[in-house]
């Protein structure tokens, strides 16, 4: 397969009316539905505008959760649900979900990370 040159995509692309361009510092993307809530942590966004169109390309880890309109809580800021989704994507138990919960400021997807990165 042929090599693309970079300069002349971008200048056809151009000519089309489509520029791109990322999006700087994101550090996570929630994508929340009626039912879940996607997680996308390491996140790199790319704007794409078509003739003042945009769409955005999503590239990271992603954790899907669900949502609950009743949550219960453990302490004042550790949902319920935020502890079974630590434990049902690392199997760990209870105490060391709640651990990196409150070590990560109560963030599902850093606390994850955590819990798998050591």
């Amino acid at each position: 397969m042929a090599k693309i040159n970079q300069r002349q995509m971008k200048q056809a692309m151009k000519k089309m009316g489509i520029s791109q361009s990322e999006v700087p510092n994101v550090t996570e993307i929630i994508i929340r539905t009626r039912d879940d809530e996607t997680v996308i942590t390491n996140a790199q966004v790319i704007c794409i505008d078509m003739n003042g169109s945009r769409s955005y390309q999503i590239t990271g880890t992603e954790i899907v959760r669900p949502l609950s309109s009743s949550s219960e809580a453990i302490g004042p800021q550790i949902p319920e649900e935020d502890i079974a989704l630590v434990i049902s994507q690392t199997g760990c138990n209870r105490e060391r979900a709640v651990e990196a919960l409150e070590a990560t400021d109560g963030q599902p997807a850093e606390a994850i990370i955590k819990i798998v990165s050591e």
